[in-house]
């Protein structure tokens, strides 16, 4: 008997092999029907798989964690075949999953146009409604290379002839006329896909190399129904209006050119709003034990030998060269903050130790991978480095957790996912060290009742660690701040504390951060709020306007007010319509528009309106006042001092 244990603890027995679909038809037809595929032991499988001894088994339906994956690279394969249906002489190269979606490598005499991908995706349609099974086989490498060869597929079989080991067997899998090299597994049937739309084309170049030749990319979406693909497109669409880049130039914030790739151009309004993110955080740093400190921009190379840098990140390090030495901008700022560290001797009594810095950072990030404010070659981080003891890593961590949640709901973020990455394969220190700090970060996360996603070995070389990811006013999500668990820096760069015993100790240094870039925060504000920031971060909070040039004095001096109280308040005093100020002030997304006439002027008054069109009618200059000092504080300021 062949014992089959389901995910609810029941088990099915069988008296010979049995396919994947074959017990999921046993269950129920309607199971049978929804089946997507298996996972057989933790391994993913088609439904067509074969099982011949006792197993735990979990079908996959569009219920399962696993299906939407499957689902796309199943509709990958069958971008390709309608292109190939279309395109006879199109070569295919590789077609993964990736974020929302997928693509596929085409090697074509001419570059496919939008026309074209309407016609393949019409045909994508066609083939889902031949129903067409999706069928798996196997062959050898020497006769897949032939096989490849023979139709014509000449990057798939380098692809075998390069990666596939002598004598391994290789997996296919066909549907109808159409058959390509890949492990699998997918969807039992051409008739599961439908929910999909190809999105544009580009460029690259065959397996990543500039020296290869060029290829056609085409990308796809694809969702498990149309509900959600129609979802996701709507996403897009808001994305697309809330994009920085053009809020940027729209609200007059930034700027970037070639002269400076990778580089930020800070407009006066722009870095008005800097400034008010960089001083909220400086407050953060102040009332939470923080001391904020700063480290030289450029350090010898022998610094960044001995923290590892230079070895593992020499790549993506600018560097130079002076009086017979080498030197590199920094890119991140911890071997900085050990060395100010290193500057005199520390007792266990001074722990834990918090270093902050608003660090200047840069990084040789390739040309292709910049976009905006978003990714950038140089940023500046809320960089903070606590030293500590092994037995404070805990309680630093809880702390930290708390304070991050306080500064998230402070700039409108309330909901966070929560990542807790473990041991790699390869690391550094002992198992008896990785065990504790796993455990600390487990404990804070689980003493406050945080549900959070375990990755099984993507923690760092040194340490375990704790990333937290943002979901903006449209879903999407952001991962911005971290705290990790770092045992090898401080020791590589002799750091030393002097314990209880008065023996000689090397400290735990976590390395922490909540925003992250703060070039990149911004840029998630921008978006997040679609540039209709709130009013303790617009860099004008008001406009003050006056309806003919008989209220200049009045609204000048109305401005001057407001502006000693330290509102950013600016004035518009051109000979415009007022409607046409209101508008343009609006679009411009300042909170508040303030309108002085005649009877303003005499009563010492001011008409006010939101930018949301909200008329709140004509009150004193005083009620104003309290009004935005209202507002201002609705943001939850006081950010308690969690240490």
């Amino acid at each position: 008997m062949i014992n089959v244990q389901l995910p609810d603890g029941s088990v099915r027995s069988f008296e010979q092999a049995i396919s994947v679909g074959g017990v999921a038809a046993s269950i129920g037809a309607g199971l049978a029907k929804a089946a997507l595929a298996g996972k057989v032991d933790g391994k993913l499988v088609d439904t067509s798989f074969s099982i011949d001894h006792d197993v735990k088994l979990e079908i996959v339906t569009e219920k399962h964690p696993d299906a939407l994956d499957i689902v796309r690279h199943s509709s990958a394969h069958l971008l390709a075949q309608a292109t190939q249906r279309l395109f006879p002489g199109a070569q295919v190269t590789i077609g993964p999953v990736v974020d929302n979606g997928f693509y596929y490598d085409f090697a074509y005499d001419r570059a496919f146009t939008p026309d074209d991908l309407q016609k393949i995706e019409a045909e994508m349609a066609k083939i889902v409604a031949e129903a067409l099974p999706v069928q798996r086989s196997v062959m050898g490498k020497d006769d897949a290379i032939a096989f490849f060869k023979d139709k014509g597929e000449l990057f798939k079989a380098e692809i075998i002839d390069d990666i596939i080991p002598p004598g391994e067997e290789i997996s296919l899998y066909g549907q109808g006329e159409w058959i390509d090299l890949c492990r699998g597994p997918h969807v039992p049937n051409t008739n599961k896909l439908g929910a999909f739309k190809l999105m544009k084309v580009a460029g690259a170049y065959w397996r990543g190399d500039s020296k290869n030749q060029q290829l056609q990319r085409v990308y796809g979406t694809a969702w498990l129904n149309k509900k959600d693909l129609q979802a996701y497109l709507t996403q897009l669409e808001e994305a697309e209006k809330r994009d920085h880049r053009k809020l940027g130039k729209q609200l007059d914030l930034f700027h970037m050119q070639d002269e400076a790739p990778g580089l930020v151009f800070w407009h006066p309004k722009g870095w008005a709003l800097w400034q008010q993110v960089e001083q909220y955080m400086r407050r953060v740093y102040r009332e939470n034990g923080y001391q904020e400190v700063r480290g030289p921009q450029i350090l010898d190379r022998t610094l960044w030998e001995k923290s590892g840098h230079w070895e593992n990140f020499q790549d993506n390090m600018f560097t130079t060269h002076s009086e017979n030495r080498d030197y590199a901008v920094k890119p991140m700022n911890c071997p900085g903050h050990v060395q100010i560290y290193n500057h005199g001797l520390h007792s266990y009594r001074e722990l834990p130790l918090r270093y902050g810095e608003f660090g200047a950072c840069h990084r040789n990030e390739p040309s292709g991978a910049l976009h905006g404010i978003m990714r950038v070659r140089g940023f500046t981080q809320d960089d903070g480095h606590i030293f500590c003891t092994e037995d404070q890593i805990q309680s630093e961590v809880m702390a930290f957790i708390a304070l991050l949640r306080c500064v998230y709901r402070d700039f409108g973020f309330t909901e966070i996912l929560y990542k807790l990455s473990t041991r790699p394969e390869k690391r550094v220190g002992s198992d008896e060290i990785w065990d504790k700090a796993e455990l600390a970060l487990k404990t804070a996360l689980e003493s406050d009742g945080i549900d959070y996603q375990l990755q099984p070995g993507e923690g760092a070389f040194y340490g375990p660690k704790i990333e937290f990811t943002l979901k903006d006013a449209i879903g999407r999500l952001w991962q911005c701040g971290t705290v990790q668990v770092d045992f090898s820096m401080p020791s590589r760069l002799g750091a030393e504390y002097v314990a209880e015993d008065s023996s000689r100790r090397v400290p735990v240094m976590l390395h922490r951060a909540i925003l992250g870039s703060l070039e990149r925060f911004i840029g998630i504000l921008i978006e997040n709020h679609a540039g209709a920031l709130p009013a303790w971060l617009a860099p004008v909070q008001a406009v003050v306007m006056g309806i003919t040039d008989a209220q200049a004095e009045y609204v000048s001096q109305v401005t001057k007010s407001l502006s000693d109280q330290e509102f950013r308040v600016t004035s518009d005093l051109r000979n415009e319509k007022v409607g046409y100020k209101i508008r343009e002030h609006t679009l411009m997304k300042v909170p508040f528009l303030l309108v002085a006439g005649e009877r303003e002027k005499e009563t010492g008054s001011i008409s006010v309106r939101r930018r949301t069109g909200e008329d709140l009618g004509v009150m004193p200059l005083a009620a104003f006042v309290d009004l935005l000092r209202r507002e201002l504080a609705e943001r939850a300021s006081a950010v308690p001092i969690t240490h």
